[in-house]
């Protein structure tokens, strides 16, 4: 207790004027001390402590050095830089109201002239290290390009987001996917080791994805490859690194060579596709039972294989239903959206048009 409080033994109302001043101020300071304090409780613990001073992050550093032979401290260096980024919550909150589903608008956003001109000159300039991958991993030029296209626009939109930071944010700030982020987090420690660099020199998309491909780091260790044989792997400035390491993924999460992706299909009037496209994303229909509940290609003919059913849906307009086969289910393994994975295959459908057009044009010249 302050030694310039009110005598205890003087009788409420009997103090001077003065001293009834000096007791009303030293009240206003006190209660303003204390408001000041429960907004401070009530703040983000980000906001006003080091990740490294937190007593979750001390555990998970604990678990890291004691699975990976870390030094403790070096990891406590390392994380008392990382910064909280709200706008990483921000960004990786879904909204309160869900928005309306349109194919439509999502197909706009990546079937335009700055994809399919920008993949068309990605292409050429990489055509050795393209065609080199297609017959090293059994996936088509194409759906490289296309892949990296959708993903960062051949490499001009990368992200801006310091790695370590958005990782440590989502790891401790962010609870409905702490366990997932905490993982890329651990991962990108890892990937530092291996590669020699400092883990704050990482810089990426807001949830932690890397350069050319956007791979996370836990997929840059499990997938990606030295293609340019340099002896390193290199996502920031080296797109034939990506080239391999895109080939790469899809290849070990099945990709079948030479077989289709997907096709339109039709439905007979009478059909009821909600039943069929509940079946989930991963094909499990066979042509024979899809055809016996009147789901087709446009032209008739059953499904080439076994398939799923996928409705892109556009408010106001008919709802458009694929036959996805394995290929199209292995794109989704890079994000697991049907539209993504339509967006990438129509872009590629695109590309390798226009190369054909081009062949033709050439030859008649």
């Amino acid at each position: 207790m302050s030694n310039n409080t009110a005598p205890t033994h003087m009788p409420a109302g009997t103090a001077p004027a003065t001293e009834r001043r000096r007791v009303h101020a030293r009240l206003r300071h006190l209660l303003g001390s204390l408001v000041a304090g429960l907004v401070l409780v009530g703040a983000p613990v980000a906001a006003s402590a080091s990740y490294a001073d937190r007593e979750e992050t001390r555990s998970f550093i604990a678990e890291v050095a004691e699975r990976h032979a870390f030094d403790p401290a070096e990891l406590e260096r390392a994380l008392a830089q990382a910064r909280h980024e709200p706008a990483v919550i921000r960004l990786i909150t879904p909204p309160t109201r869900k928005g309306v589903r349109s194919w439509r608008d999502y197909r706009a956003r990546f079937l335009d002239d700055i994809r399919i001109d920008g993949g068309m000159a990605f292409w050429y300039q990489y055509a050795g290290e393209l065609e080199r991958a297609a017959t090293e991993f059994g996936v088509p030029a194409e759906v490289i390009v296309a892949i990296i296209g959708v993903e960062t626009i051949y490499g001009r939109n990368t992200g801006n987001f310091e790695t370590l930071s958005a990782l440590a944010t989502l790891a401790f700030d962010y609870p409905p996917r702490a366990d997932l982020f905490r993982r890329e987090l651990e991962a990108l420690f890892l990937l530092a080791r291996e590669q020699g660099r400092d883990p704050a020199s990482y810089s990426g998309s807001f949830a932690g994805a890397l350069g050319y491909p956007q791979f996370l780091p836990s997929s840059v260790r499990a997938y990606a490859v030295d293609f340019d044989g340099n002896g390193r792997i290199d996502f920031d400035n080296d797109p034939i690194d990506a080239i391999g390491s895109v080939a790469n993924y899809l290849r070990v999460h099945g990709w079948q060579p030479g077989e289709p992706v997907a096709e339109r299909a039709r439905l007979a009037p009478d059909t009821d596709g909600a039943p069929l496209i509940a079946a989930g994303i991963e094909p499990r229909l066979d042509p024979a039972h899809l055809s016996q509940r009147g789901v087709t290609t446009l032209d008739g003919r059953p499904a080439a294989a076994v398939a799923t059913l996928v409705d892109l849906e556009t408010p106001g307009e008919d709802t458009e239903y694929w036959l996805g086969y394995r290929n199209f289910y292995v794109i989704t393994r890079y994000n697991r959206s049907s539209f993504y994975a339509m967006s990438v295959f129509e872009l590629a459908e695109a590309l390798r048009l226009r190369r054909v057009v081009d062949g033709i044009r050439a030859e008649r010249r």
